[in-house]
Parts: structure tokens; C-alpha cells; sequence
């Protein structure tokens, strides 16, 4: 084990390619759906045309070579590779921000978002406003390494950016992060992680009282009806995940087709979009996220984070500064009233008119804007 960090440049073989347009070409599909919307899954047309532009109209390279030229780099952490794009901006006095993704997302959420981080005058922004962003990937998750033992849950990952940043030679440092990011960064904050000054979430976590459930206010009517949604139809996935990960590992590992109607669905279930994923997300996007996942056989290793977390996506008592974001298509809202109850210095909530869970990837200059008001209300 080593504590240095090193540059790190990922290279796929063709035969990979090769042997993904070969499984592709033999999927053995199922008959189609028997009603006319999604209620069942992924409509089988939609998935066929989904995949048809991943298998003849996809290119991987131009995305490696972007991955490549993103400052990657690996450093090993109580025995697993962290690899993470570090991108510095030209000016010296930026803020340090670790950006954390989640499930079923990856580093390249934060893809257009990294020149408006760095390169703030370019887009409409200040020299205050820089950053020098640092990404990594989660344990289990695309470019990173598969923990072999259990015990990497959210509270040791955050421990573990900690470590990343201070090797990074980043003495006060800001973290961001929704989805699985978000419980990460909750536990950041509620660690008071070394280095760490303040934190910003996509995902503000935090849950009713009784009190609020017997007079809930219009704020708290949609939170409650987002929440119950998503118990009762979207849920699925996560109690397959919890429960059960390397079952459903095999799937996810062995099959291209069925990896993608696993995450496809997603797209469209928690994008804000008018009917379609492609309303929110490029295609070629959302094949380049899916690459991470198949080309590591992430399927199975990332599904476990929710066997050994789950329970640790619950609000957390944070006395370090907060800045919250909220998206209208949220799959998990929470309310302002709910969240200050656990963040005693709320320093920002911003309440945006269009965007859904994946807000960075979704609406980039939106969401770098919630970054900057966050953490100049922190200097």
C-alpha cells in the first residue's frame, strides 16, 4: 500500500468493445409490455432504441481521452485504489472542492460543470468564484477499486476523502455531493471531517416529525407525496441493492442490455424531462456513464454500497456551514423546516425552477451558480 499519488491514465482494450457489441447482438429479448407507459419498466422500443444508438452510433474514445486529459490519478486508501480527476484552476487562491457522485451516476455527472468551476470568467463569473475541483470515484464505482471485505460505508468513505484531500496537500477544503454523495457529505459534516470548512448538498437529507405530518404545509404536502412515489414505485431497485447486491450482480455484470434498462430508467424516472430521459441527458451522456459501469463491472460492487449503508442515509446533526440546493424533481425533497432542524449554520437554500436528481449533470450552470452563493456566504 502506498500513500503517494500518482497519475493515472485508463486505456480500454478493443477486445472490450469487441465483446460488448457481441453480448449486445445477442441479447435474447423479452416479449413487450402490456400497457402503453412505463408503469411496468423500460417500454421494450425504447430500450431497443437506447441501445441500438450504445451498440452503432456510440463512440468511447472521445470520452477516455477526456477522462485522461482531467488530471486522473490514483492513490490507495486502507487498501483500495481511490483514482479521482483533479483539475486545478489557474488561479492559485481558489477553493479546494471534492465533488462525490452517487448511484447510478459517476464522475462524469460534474462533466460540464468542471470549466465553470475552474474557469469561472469564462462563464460568467469572477476570480472569486474559482475552484480547483477534485472527483473522485466512489469505492466499488467506475475507475475506483472493489473493496474485497465489508465495512466501506459512507461514514469510512468520507474518512477516506478526508485522507484523499490532505495527500492533495489541501489544508481547508469544501465538499459537495447528492444521492450517495449526499450521504457522504452529510457524514463529512457530521464528522467535521480535517480540512473540511463547509459543505454544500444537492440532496439536503432529512425526515418528517409526527407534528409535521399532522399539519404539513404546501412544501411539505409535495415532500410527502415525492416520498411516497417513491416507496411505492421506485423503490425497487434500492431493496434489490440493500438486500440482496451480488444477486443482482450477476445481471448487472454479465449483461450490457440488462445493465442499461437498470440504469436507463432511471434516467428518465429522475430527470426533469417531458416524457423522455433524452429530454434531460445527451445520449451519448448517458453512454459514457454507462461505460463506467460496464467496462469495470461495476454492477455487482456498487450495488453493495446500499447493503452496507442504507441505514446511513438518514439526517445527521451538522454545526459546520450548509448550503442546500433544491431541484423541483427531486426524487427524495425535503423541505426547508425539515433541514434546519439539523443544520445549525444554513448559510443558503436555494429553491430552482427546473432540474431534477442528477442537478450538475442536468443543469450545469445552474447548479455552479448554487456553488458559488454557497461558499462565498462561508468565506
Amino acid at each position: 500500500m502506498t500513500e503517494t499519488v500518482e497519475p493515472f491514465t485508463w486505456h480500454v482494450a478493443q477486445d472490450a468493445i469487441d465483446d460488448l457489441h457481441r453480448r449486445i447482438d445477442a441479447t435474447r429479448w423479452p416479449e413487450r409490455e402490456t400497457v402503453d407507459d412505463w408503469s411496468q419498466g423500460v417500454p421494450l422500443d425504447a430500450l431497443r432504441d437506447f441501445v441500438d444508438h450504445w451498440r452503432n452510433h456510440y463512440d468511447w474514445r472521445s470520452t477516455e481521452a477526456w477522462i485522461n486529459a482531467q488530471g486522473l490519478s490514483t492513490t490507495t486508501i486502507d487498501g483500495v485504489d481511490i483514482r479521482f480527476l483533479h483539475v486545478r484552476s489557474a488561479h492559485e487562491n481558489a477553493r479546494p472542492l471534492l465533488l462525490t457522485h452517487g448511484w447510478p451516476g459517476s464522475i462524469l455527472e460534474f462533466r460540464a460543470a468542471i470549466p465553470r468551476l475552474v474557469d469561472p470568467e469564462a462563464h460568467g463569473g469572477t476570480a472569486a468564484d474559482a475552484f480547483h475541483v477534485v472527483i473522485p470515484s466512489l469505492p466499488g464505482y467506475g475507475l475506483s477499486g472493489k473493496p474485497t471485505r465489508h465495512g466501506w460505508k459512507v461514514e469510512k468513505i468520507a474518512q477516506a476523502w478526508g485522507v484523499l484531500m490532505a495527500r492533495l496537500g489541501y489544508a481547508k477544503w469544501y465538499a459537495q455531493g447528492g444521492d450517495w454523495g449526499a450521504a457522504v457529505t452529510t457524514q463529512i459534516g457530521r464528522q467535521n471531517v480535517a480540512g473540511c470548512a463547509g459543505i454544500h448538498l444537492n440532496m439536503p437529507i432529512a425526515r418528517p416529525l409526527p407534528e409535521d405530518l399532522a399539519a404539513p404545509g404546501p412544501d411539505e404536502l409535495k415532500a410527502l407525496a415525492a416520498l411516497q412515489h417513491y416507496q411505492e414505485w421506485d423503490a425497487g431497485y434500492s431493496k434489490q441493492q440493500q438486500t440482496r447486491p451480488q444477486t443482482i450482480g450477476y445481471s448487472l455484470v454479465d449483461s450490457p442490455v440488462g445493465l442499461a434498462g437498470w440504469i436507463y430508467e432511471k434516467m428518465w424516472a429522475w430527470t426533469d424531462n417531458q416524457g423522455r430521459a433524452e429530454d434531460a441527458l445527451s445520449r451519448d451522456s448517458m453512454c459514457d456513464n454507462l461505460m463506467l459501469y460496464w467496462l469495470t463491472a461495476a454492477g455487482a460492487s456498487s450495488a453493495r454500497l446500499y447493503w452496507e449503508s442504507f441505514a446511513s442515509f438518514a439526517p445527521a446533526e451538522i454545526t459546520m456551514p450548509v448550503g442546500a440546493s433544491v431541484f423541483p424533481k427531486e426524487i427524495l425533497p425535503a423541505p426547508r423546516k425539515w433541514a434546519e432542524r439539523h443544520y445549525t449554520k444554513l448559510v443558503h437554500w436555494g429553491v430552482l425552477d427546473k432540474g431534477g436528481h442528477f442537478a450538475a449533470w442536468e443543469q450545469p450552470e445552474v447548479f455552479v451558480n448554487e456553488l458559488r452563493k454557497t461558499f462565498a456566504a462561508m468565506d
